[in-house]
């Protein structure tokens, strides 16, 4: 997912802080955080086709390690 500076979700934040929020919205809104103290340490992708069928992934890391993650799927149809 690529982040756009001009698509920020109040237009009054883009105003008025915009030189202060846009490099933290651009280092916080990336899809895998990395940074000395805090990160992503979940990631969560869910798909849904036109039929119902839903494919659950989530990726999580072990033990606060960035080279160690497990990962789990779970498929599934939703009810009508």
């Amino acid at each position: 997912t690529t982040f756009f500076p001009s698509q920020l979700p109040d237009p009054a934040i883009e105003e008025q802080g915009q030189d202060y929020i846009r490099p933290i919205l651009s280092k916080y809104a990336a899809v895998c955080v990395r940074c000395p103290g805090y990160g992503t340490r979940t990631n969560t992708v869910i798909l849904i086709d036109g039929h119902g069928a839903v494919t659950f992934t989530e990726r999580n890391m072990i033990h606060q390690d960035v080279n160690q993650w497990q990962t789990s799927t779970y498929q599934f149809k939703l009810h009508a």
